[in-house]
Order: structure tokens, then C-alpha cells, then sequence
């Protein structure tokens, strides 16, 4: 049987009969808490399950229905959001005999911001009701200007058991059309609940997003870094090997301790895999506050203003920050505007991920936003280019080109494996992304980097400038060091790594490495006009007397023959052998000739006798064949010397 998992939250006023309705439906009472049962309201968030049939033309299909049960009292309303991170559907929960109230605007605020499109709303209580077509007129008029203002309105009541199963099939209705949820091989567990069990140790709770986990799989702790090893994985209370995107997920992590522990796990903390990336302390983010809140007795309507202390509840943690707007000074009802929020401590979150943020005190919901850039730099945040990155990512904010393209405009280029690694894109859609660019011009791959095509012309005009004029100040150098063209476009490069890639790609077009320097293809090393004369003199002497040259002093005596030998010796047109010998390459050539063919005729000789075939002295023999053996020619033996097999 096909099985489709989708997460359903409730919402809605404090005893309107959410929790009641999650009962009746499922048979499972969400309040677990002896507190709720002695209050008789949510506290907390509860849990249940329902299976429905899927009413889209599929046999078979069977819908998997994750209830999560949010609290109503204003005073929990922290512990709501919590809650709705990862939602398909909102069950919108409304007493026909209470009508809209403030929990009920605030959490269509939160769901709005959360980014939940679709709803099914349940109105409650119906038996209640004086006037029922006028009890759904008033709530249709008070869902208008919403996403939800065109979703279906059930009348129910727990105590007859009107409208529960049409309540079931409208769900299954609107789920059947709803898109399931995406694997993009990035999985993420916003943890909910915390528990220790006797024998089994430390397990949590949460809505798995973005990917699988599998019993086994070795996990990370944000924003702590732990590490821990998946024991074993639940869904709904039965033990499964795999759980992935969109179900209901408990994880035993038997070798971390729970809440108690600041090096544990809670509420708040994010279960994901090692190479997902890192938390950061400051996001980059696009506020925007409802035209809707324009009153009301919490304060949700009164302005967020630059520098303020507030909350951020993104995935199921809540956060101290502070706001800092881009361009204006406060946020008023109907507004948008780019911001910076500085946590008091790093926050692991993705790219395109929402949030809302409610005021320090916890009394009110201010605003909600999007993650633009999930690491940001508070010194770049003014700068020219982020401006535009934020601008064009709160224009396209589901666009993985738009977001590929305006981090290379900002940082020229970047390791192709890290790529908007924390973001909702997959890793298949970035790389077609990156490829339909460099097919276009656009982009350049070198190596294991992506960079923007027309920052990385002008990198590389920059490095042939540069090399081009090291050949002119010194023709005599083989070319320019690599040490001293990092040096020259360091700041230019946003990865270490980029500089073996530009290296590559000039080897590729026109220049060569030599040894830890780089050359034009057709550069010849050449002695300087200055030099010129001093290396012919020196070039002369050598020629004069080839196998008894002069010594090294006697052939360069002065500065200017000093910088001729050692251009002559660099460029390998002349050969130090030691004790001050130097002899030119093509002479040293054929001297080791004529030691090979007389060892083959003659075979195993004495020094003395290569000397005598050379017909040169002993100063020069013996670092010759010293450099011989050295060489892997000869190999000495006592005082005979013969060639190396």
C-alpha cells in the first residue's frame, strides 16, 4: 500500500475544542501533561495519528495524518509555534459559539508567516450555535485577505458527532491534491520533545523535513556539534529501520543525556547529518509584518523597531536577537523590509526557511519572516553586493537559479561542493543549475570551484597582467613566482582553493608552471641589455676551455658577471658540480659520454684513468663523477667506478 505522510496542526483560541476534536478523530488524547488534564486546557504539545484513504484517483493510497495538538492560552502561545514548523495542512479550530477571538487572529498570523497554505477549518461546538449561517458568514468575511480564505469550513460537534467524518474526508480531500513532502537529501529533525527511558536512554521527537534518517546513521547535535549514532527510529510508535521526509520521527540517541545536560539535547536543537553545514550567530532575512495587525490589546500592532530585543522562532527553537534593518528604522503593519538578526547564540536554519519573530516578553506576535542568507557577516551586511543578493532572493525566494547567481555576483566564486548547501535546493538541482550557466556563458567551473564567468575573466586578465609584467622587469627568471601572484590577487579570492584552480586554467590557455613559478608559453628566460655583455664574457671563458674552465671566482669576479652565472646556471644553460666547477650543460653533456663509452669498452676504471680519457685535470674529475654517482651513471666501488645497470 502507498502511504503518504503529511503533518496536520491544529490552531486556533484556548477552549475551542481542538484537543477534543484531535480525540474524536483519532481516539488519542493529546493532553499527556497532568497539569492539562487538572487545568483542562493545552499546555503543551500533544500528539496523534490518523490514517485516512486518499480521495485522488490512486488505489490503494493510504494518507498518514502526524496531528500535532497546539496549545490556545496566550500564555503558551511560544509553545504553539514550536509546533508548526513543518506543516502541510493547518486544522483551523473555531467555537460557534465564541466566534473569532485573539489566539484565533494570532494564530493565523503565525501560520501565515510560517508559510502554511492550506486549511481545512473545523467549526466547533455547532450544536452551540443560535444562527449557523450567520456564525460561517462572519468567520468566511474574517478569513478574507488570508491564504485560508478559501478553505473549507466543517460545522462539528464532539458530544453529537456532526460533521467528524466529512471532517475526514475534507482532509483527505485537500491532502490528496497537496504535494508530498520533498526529499532533497538534506534531512533535518527540529526536536519537539525530550524523554529518558530506563534502559534505552535518550530519545526525541520532531517532523523530519528535507530527507531520510536510518537506524545506524551517525548524526549531529546543532548547535552544540555533538555527534551521536542513531539506535533505533519510530514512527507512530512502531520501530521502522527508515523514516523520511514529512513522518513523524522519535530517534533513540543513546549516547547523549538529555536536557539536564548542557551538552545534551532539547527543544529547539536540530538532528541533521555532519556534512549539512554549520550554525551561525546572524542571518540575513526578509521581515514582513501583516497589514492585519492594526490593533488588538497584545502589542502585536505596534511597530518593530531598529536595535530590538526580540524572539525568533525558526524550525522549533526560540532564540534572544536582535533586528537591525537594512534601510529603515521600524517595521509598521503592511510592510516588508530587509534585515540582520544576530542571535544570542548560533541557530542552524536553511536558506528560504521561515520564522517568526514575537516580542522579548512573549505577549505578542511582531512579525514574520524568510532566511535569505543563513550565514551572514555583520561587516558585509550594508555593503553594495549583499544589498543586491537580498534584493533579488526576497523578490525569488523559491528560485535556486536566483540564489546560485547571486552568490557568485557576491563572491566571484565558490567550492562546488558547498554550494547553497544550506538551503531547500538539492544538491541535483544546484549542479544543473551550475551546468545550464557555464552552457550559457555564464558561469566558469575550474576545478572544484564555480565562479561567476565575468569576475573570473577579470581574475585571470589580472594574473596574465601580472605575469606579463614580471617578464618584462625580469626576462631573466624562468617567471613570476606562485608565491608572488598569490600574493598580488589574495584579497580577490573567497576559498584558498581557488588559486590551484586559476593555476589550472592558465596552464590551459597559453602559460606553464615551472616548478614554483608560471611563464607564457612562449617566454624565454634572457639576460637583461645590462647583463648582456658580462654573460658573453662569461659565456667566452667557458667555451675557451671547456673541460678546464676557470674557477667560479676567476670566471665571475665581479657583481655583474655574478648576476650573468647565476641567470646562465638558473635557466640551465651551465651546470655546478661543487668545490667551484662549473661547466656548460651541452660540455657536461659530453663529458658523461665519454665516461659511459669508455666503462663499456674498458670497463670498471679509477678516477685517474677517466681523467686521463677526458684529458682534464683532477679538480674537475672528481666532482664530475661525484655528480655521476649522485646521478644513478656510476656507481663507485673502492676506487673503481662502472656503470649502473
Amino acid at each position: 500500500m502507498n502511504a503518504q505522510p503529511f503533518i496536520v496542526a491544529t490552531a486556533g483560541h484556548v477552549d475551542h475544542g481542538k484537543s477534543a476534536l484531535v480525540k474524536a478523530l483519532t481516539g488519542t488524547d493529546p493532553d499527556r501533561l497532568p497539569e492539562e488534564k487538572a487545568r483542562g486546557i493545552t499546555i503543551d504539545l500533544g500528539f496523534a495519528h490518523l490514517e485516512l484513504p486518499s480521495a485522488a484517483h490512486r488505489a490503494s493510497a493510504t494518507l498518514h495524518l502526524g496531528i500535532v495538538d497546539v496549545p490556545g492560552h496566550e500564555d503558551f502561545v511560544k509553545n504553539m509555534v514550536a509546533g508548526v514548523g513543518s506543516v502541510d495542512l493547518a486544522l483551523f479550530v473555531v467555537a460557534a459559539d465564541d466566534g473569532w477571538m485573539p489566539q484565533t487572529e494570532e494564530h493565523l498570523q503565525i501560520l501565515t508567516s510560517r508559510g502554511v497554505g492550506r486549511a481545512v477549518v473545523a467549526l466547533t461546538k455547532i450544536d452551540l450555535a443560535e444562527n449557523e449561517a450567520l456564525v460561517q458568514a462572519q468567520l468566511r468575511d474574517k478569513l478574507a485577505d488570508s491564504p485560508f480564505a478559501q478553505a473549507p469550513i466543517v460545522p462539528t460537534s464532539v458530544v453529537s458527532g456532526r460533521g467528524l467524518e466529512e471532517l475526514k474526508v475534507t482532509l483527505a480531500q485537500v491532502l490528496s491534491d497537496t504535494p508530498p513532502p520533498r526529499d532533497i537529501g538534506k534531512p533535518r529533525l527540529p526536536v519537539d520533545r525530550v524523554f529518558t527511558l530506563r534502559g534505552i536512554g535518550t530519545v526525541v521527537t520532531g517532523t523530519l523535513t528535507g530527507g531520510g534518517l536510518r537506524r545506524g546513521q551517525a548524526v549531529v547535535i546543532h548547535p552544540s556539534g555533538k555527534t551521536a549514532r542513531i539506535r533505533t527510529l519510530q514512527n507512530h510508535n512502531r520501530d521502522v529501520e527508515v523514516c523520511g521526509p514529512g513522518m513523524r520521527t522519535a530517534l533513540n540517541l543513546p549516547d547523549v543525556e538529555d536536557s539536564a545536560s548542557a551538552a545534551g539535547v532539547q527543544r529547539g536543537d536540530v538532528i541533521t547529518l555532519p556534512e549539512t553545514g554549520a550554525p551561525s550567530p546572524a542571518m540575513d532575512v526578509l521581515l514582513e509584518k501583516s497589514a492585519r495587525l492594526t490593533g488588538g490589546k497584545t502589542g502585536g500592532a505596534r511597530p518593530l523597531r531598529d536595535g530590538s530585543l526580540v524572539r525568533i522562532h525558526v524550525g522549533s527553537a526560540n532564540v534572544p536577537a536582535r533586528v537591525f534593518f537594512l534601510e529603515t528604522g521600524q517595521l509598521c503593519a503592511g510592510g516588508s523590509a530587509l534585515a540582520e538578526l544576530r542571535f544570542k547564540f548560533p541557530v542552524f536554519a536553511f536558506a528560504s526557511d521561515r520564522f517568526i519573530v514575537r516580542d522579548w516578553s512573549e505577549q505578542a506576535t511582531l512579525a514574520g519572516g524568510i532566511i535569505l542568507d543563513p550565514d551572514a557577516c555583520s561587516k558585509r551586511f550594508r555593503t553594495e553586493a549583499q544589498r543586491q543578493l537580498l534584493d533579488r532572493r526576497a523578490s525569488s525566494p523559491k528560485d535556486a537559479a536566483a540564489f546560485v547567481q547571486t552568490l557568485l555576483a557576491r563572491d566571484g566564486a565558490v567550492p562546488r561542493p558547498g554550494l547553497l548547501l544550506k538551503s531547500r535546493f538539492s544538491a541535483n538541482e544546484i549542479s544543473e543549475i551550475a551546468s545550464h550557466l557555464a552552457a550559457e556563458g555564464k558561469a566558469v567551473v575550474a576545478g572544484g570551484m564555480i565562479a561567476d564567468a565575468a569576475w573570473w575573466a577579470a581574475l585571470r586578465q589580472t594574473a596574465s597582467a601580472a605575469i606579463d609584467a614580471d617578464h618584462r622587469a625580469h626576462s631573466e627568471r624562468a617567471g613570476l613566482p606562485l608565491n608572488g601572484l598569490r600574493t598580488m590577487i589574495e584579497a580577490r579570492m573567497s576559498a584558498p582553493e581557488l588559486f590551484n584552480a586559476l593555476v589550472a586554467d592558465l596552464c590551459q590557455n597559453g602559460f606553464a608552471q615551472e616548478g614554483v613559478a608560471i611563464r607564457r608559453t612562449t617566454h624565454r628566460p634572457a639576460l637583461p641589455p645590462h647583463l648582456q655583455a658580462a654573460g658573453a664574457k662569461v659565456r667566452a671563458a667557458l667555451a675557451a676551455r671547456p673541460l678546464e674552465p676557470p674557477s667560479r671566482k676567476e670566471l665571475a669576479p665581479d657583481a655583474p658577471t655574478q648576476q650573468a652565472l647565476r641567470f646562465l646556471l638558473q635557466t640551465g644553460e651551465a651546470i655546478e658540480l661543487g668545490d667551484g666547477v662549473v661547466l656548460t650543460s651541452d660540455d657536461f653533456d659530453r663529458a658523461t659520454e665519454r665516461v659511459k663509452e669508455f666503462l663499456r669498452q674498458h670497463g670498471p676504471a679509477t678516477a685517474s684513468e677517466l681523467r686521463q680519457a677526458l684529458g682534464t685535470s683532477r679538480r674537475i674529475v672528481i666532482p664530475l663523477l661525484e655528480r655521476l654517482d649522485k646521478d644513478g651513471v656510476t656507481r663507485r666501488e673502492a676506487d673503481r667506478r662502472s656503470l649502473r645497470k
